[in-house]
């Protein structure tokens, strides 16, 4: 397993991200979780990865490791996506690479990571989204259709226990949960000692406290790929995954959109990169393997 050297990236005034670097020579892989998770859910990934990739991981604003706003208008994903560009760009000045060879992004990450594509089309060579979020437009409803209360995806994220008595404790918590139950287990061990800290009083607590993933959740309206689908200009590999939330149709008329774009499905739920770090990284190695050398 290669450890991660941990730094810091400043975005913005005040906002630093944090940043796991796991090595390796040759073209950059920039990796960007979901929603209320961090960096380290990607290291099982990272591990079945060759050396000859130089994989970074993020931690987005808000999560893990890096700066927490508090104004809740801070979370608007168009703002993690411009997040991403200076990391970018950030990145490939440090280490002298004219762009990012593969950007990755999973969920919530996967559609900034799309967002970014759009911004800077220069920065990145190739996308990988894993079920990205996908937002659209509401269509006004006809005047007798009836109406449906919404679905607000926040609501679970509101009532998450943050507080836990020790690691241990939260890990035997978490492996109850349905929301866990198709992890890898390593995957989720990881989660529990990066996602949690220690505090003063020997309890451990989440590093996205609730508040923010709420926030984040809500911040969703801000990127409409549908808008910039135009400008995603990177050849972009989307894939839906078969027991996920989101629809296919909805990706494939996005894809339909975008100058360069596929649409391919995969045995997993949303949660791919932790249900299936040994198919994550079989996507990441056969796109890297295309990449120019």
């Amino acid at each position: 397993m290669r450890e991660p050297q941990h730094t810091c990236i400043r975005v913005a005034d005040s906002i630093e991200l944090a940043i796991q670097d796991f090595g390796g020579d040759g073209p950059l892989v920039l990796l960007h979780h979901a929603v209320g998770f961090c960096a380290g859910v990607w290291r099982e990934t990272v591990r079945r990865l060759p050396d000859d990739l130089h994989v970074i991981a993020l931690d987005a604003r808000g999560h893990g490791q890096s700066s927490k706003p508090r104004a809740p208008e801070s979370y608007s994903w168009a703002n993690v996506a411009a997040d991403l560009c200076a990391v970018a760009e950030a990145l490939t000045a440090r280490h002298r690479q004219p762009r990012i060879a593969l950007a990755v992004g999973h969920s919530f990450g996967g559609t900034c990571t799309l967002g970014a594509a759009a911004r800077a089309p220069a920065l990145f060579e190739r996308v990988l989204a894993l079920d990205p979020v996908l937002i659209r437009r509401p269509v006004p409803a006809s005047p007798d259709a009836p109406s449906a209360p919404a679905r607000n995806p926040g609501d679970r994220s509101r009532n998450r226990q943050a507080v836990f008595a020790s690691f241990e404790a939260a890990l035997a918590a978490w492996q109850r949960k349905p929301l866990f139950q198709s992890w890898d287990p390593a995957v989720l061990r990881d989660y529990v000692y990066q996602g949690l800290f220690e505090r003063a009083d020997g309890q451990v607590e989440l590093r996205c406290a609730p508040e923010i993933e709420v926030a984040v959740f809500q911040g969703g309206r801000g990127l409409d790929l549908f808008a910039l689908a135009g400008d995603i200009t990177a050849p972009t590999h989307i894939y839906w995954a078969e027991r996920g939330n989101f629809s296919l149709e909805t990706y494939r008329a996005l894809a339909s959109l975008m100058p360069r774009a596929t649409v391919a499905t995969v045995q997993a739920g949303h949660l791919i990169p932790m249900e299936r770090p040994d198919l994550t990284a079989e996507l990441i190695r056969d796109l890297a393997a295309a990449q120019p050398r």
